[in-house]
């Protein structure tokens, strides 16, 4: 007899891109209002309850989800991206949010986006979680 989960289960996925960037709000001289770039990680989590498959989402019809969107900020300046004129991790994950939410976003589907971490470094991330 299968298990049957009343819980939300989460599933990540991580995702790698190269991009350059500049920061330009934050002050003169600091380090980040110069172009440089990072070797970005993105970590997309949806939470929902498992299908008669045993699944909340296929990762690889996830990866045709989210695919598309790492690649059209790969090796690209986030400055020249519409709605990252200003590309903090912070705001990275927004956009991301965004972009992800909206081809996510239907009322039957046993899935929602839970998180989106946005790390611009092994040690530095920002985090964007559904309240």
């Amino acid at each position: 007899m299968p298990l049957v989960w009343h819980a939300n289960h989460l599933i990540t996925k991580r995702y790698d891109f190269e991009s350059a960037h500049f920061l330009p709000r934050v002050p003169e001289g600091h380090r980040c209002k110069r172009l440089h770039g990072h070797g970005y990680a993105i970590e997309i989590t949806l939470a929902g309850v498992p299908g008669e498959d045993g699944l909340i989402m296929d990762f690889w019809d996830l990866d045709k989800i989210v695919q598309p969107i790492i690649d059209s900020v790969d090796h690209r300046c986030l400055n020249d991206i519409a709605g990252l004129e200003n590309p903090t991790a912070e705001l990275i994950s927004g956009w991301f949010w965004e972009k992800i939410e909206t081809i996510l976003d239907h009322p039957e589907a046993p899935y929602h986006l839970h998180e989106i971490k946005v790390y611009e470094t092994p040690t530095c991330c920002a985090i964007l979680r559904k309240a």
